[in-house]
């Protein structure tokens, strides 16, 4: 199929002038962003943005404006269109408007008008516009200006370093070009196996769920909504799309940007609204499926008030086991740090628990990752504001394990100092606890310390060879299987571990981490039939399609047949 070129003087490109679109494309974006109605930097108390609901392929307001708070200053700096629960209907009318056999099937792959900037430039079947899209949504990440806007935006409503907001716009935009051409329809493979006699075959299709609905939190406002989001489209779905308001900027400005790639505006619904309101719409708009990532809290009051017809990427109290050989101890403390306090540790795979093999204890790991720690500063961010947790309920936690016989302040445990940040969020220093293991394992402290805080903080323990046992026990003791990691080029102790733990993305050697949902593997939990993955061929078709069976059985009927004998 030809490449398109999106430009007032010329229609269609052959594969001959592509350069020369890549080109033409830089020289025009590089200087103005066509779908942007915000400058990341600019965004302020004095110069407050707004953020808008998409409904039935328009962009709406609200007359409820709902404020976010400038989590490094405490300004208002931001505005957006709250949908309150009486402004509901057009969003349950247009999940109405999808047929249970979705947009597009197997059997039914309408065709579409491919739009570029307002211009109808190509009629494609579904499946194949939407490998167009992604082919130019990546093109359009992969320009510096572009990239840049999106990490920039990314810091101003989810404070986190210029590296780690950079590296989530990148693989938003690898992912991307991971389903360009005819990558989409490969989604949609089936398989045929030969029946009991002529003319009968079975057929196994994805088959779509039709009306979705897609939840995301906070802490990734880029790439968890956009690689759910495309999931949910190219099985065929029509999702309404909700992102948690403090940072559903950053959403809404990366829907203008696929719609200037062809998205079609009536294809994806975006609201932003409250819990209850949200909650509301899905028990009247009836979506047949719905992905939530968040808070297991929510999670679990989902599952019940849906009827099961969720899929859960859900709270992660993620553990690490160093293993007895000891190697790199300079990177493995590098990566202990990163994994802990990246993100300000607002990460669902961040490490929450470190078991020490005693081997490990003896070396110098504990100050090389006090020393990491303490490196940390709010200038760049690499330490920052906590939005969901306050300060003062991560010092409260901290003290309460402090109360466990044999507990100990490795490092932090204190306030950030000289900032602005707003007391309704979160600032401390980079902290860690130590807890005995025996301590750990008691009824009446497990609890406790197996407790998610989404902030800088973790528990450390150690064990000795004799207690690898408890450990394996304290794993299968713990409610989420979401990410782990098992430092050890041991094929052996590996073998032990990943044999008797459940987590469902587990990094194991010497460079495993707790943390990284990249484009190229799987990420989400195990152990839970409800349990959702990102950003895979196997994760999209899990999550956003069904099976469903077709048989033929043309004949023909055996001559002489007879009417048999009831049975």
């Amino acid at each position: 199929m030809f490449k398109l070129l999106v430009s007032r003087a010329a229609r269609v490109s052959t594969p001959h002038n592509h350069n020369a679109f890549a080109s033409f494309a830089f020289s025009r974006y590089a200087h103005s962003l066509p779908f942007a109605t915000v400058e990341a930097e600019e965004i302020s108390g004095s110069r407050a943005a707004e953020v808008l609901n998409l409904v039935q392929g328009k962009w709406v307001g609200s007359s409820n404006w709902n404020t976010v708070v400038d989590p490094l200053n405490g300004d208002s700096f931001i505005k957006v269109a709250e949908v309150d629960e009486t402004g509901i209907q057009p969003f349950v009318e247009s999940l109405s408007s999808c047929p249970k056999h979705g947009a597009h099937n197997p059997f039914k792959a309408p065709e579409s008008l491919l739009g570029v900037n307002g211009m109808v430039v190509l009629i494609l079947f579904r499946y194949l516009m939407f490998g167009e899209i992604s082919a130019k949504a990546a093109h359009m990440l992969s320009l510096p200006k572009v990239l840049d806007f999106f990490t920039r935006l990314i810091q101003r409503v989810s404070p986190k370093s210029y590296q780690q907001a950079f590296g989530e716009v990148y693989v938003t935009q690898k992912f991307l070009e991971n389903f360009c051409g005819d990558q989409v329809r490969f989604l949609a493979r089936s398989f045929a196996v030969p029946g009991n006699h002529l003319g009968q075959q079975s057929h196994g299709f994805r088959w779509p769920y039709g009306p979705v609905a897609i939840i995301t939190p906070f802490n990734f406002p880029l790439e968890i909504p956009v690689l759910q989001l495309m999931g949910a489209l190219y099985m065929g779905n029509k999702p309404v799309l909700k992102v948690d308001s403090k940072v559903s900027i950053v959403m809404e400005q990366m829907l203008r940007l696929l719609h200037t790639c062809g998205l079609p505006l009536e294809d994806v619904d975006f609201i932003n609204s409250d819990g209850k309101t949200m909650n509301k719409l899905l028990l009247e708009g009836n979506p047949r499926m719905t992905l939530f990532t968040g808070s297991s809290r929510v999670a679990e009051k989902l599952a019940v008030d849906l009827k099961g017809r969720v899929k859960l990427e859900d709270a992660g109290f993620d553990w690490k086991i160093l293993g007895p050989d000891v190697h790199q101890e300079d990177y493995v403390a590098w990566v202990c740090d990163q994994d802990a306090y990246a993100c300000s540790g607002q990460k669902c795979s961040a490490q929450s628990l470190l078991f020490m093999h005693e081997n490990w204890s003896k070396t110098s790991l504990l100050s090389k990752l006090k020393d990491l720690a303490e490196r940390r500063k709010l200038a760049d961010l690499t330490i920052g504001p906590v939005l969901t947790v306050t300060t003062d309920s991560m010092l409260e936690h901290v003290n309460k394990l402090l109360e466990i016989p044999g507990s100990k302040l490795l490092f932090g445990g204190s306030p950030l100092e000289n900032h602005s940040i707003p007391p309704i969020y979160g600032a401390i220093k980079p902290t860690a606890v130590y807890v005995p293991l025996e301590e750990i394992m008691k009824d009446k402290n497990f609890e406790l310390v197996t407790k998610e805080i989404f902030g800088p903080f973790q528990v450390i323990t150690d064990y000795q060879n004799s207690q690898l046992a408890v450990v394996l026990d304290a794993l299968e003791r713990m409610h989420n299987h979401l990410t782990a990691a098992v430092v050890s080029n041991d094929p052996l102790f590996l073998q032990e571990v990943i044999g008797k733990s459940v987590n469902g993305t587990t990094y194991a050697g010497l460079r495993a981490r707790t943390t990284g949902a990249p484009q190229n593997h799987w990420f989400g939990p195990a152990g839970d039939a409800r349990g959702a993955g990102i950003g895979t061929p196997e994760a999209i078709k899990l999550v956003w399609s069904c099976h469903r069976e077709i048989i033929y059985d043309f004949g023909p009927v055996p001559k002489n047949w007879e009417v048999p004998p009831s049975t």
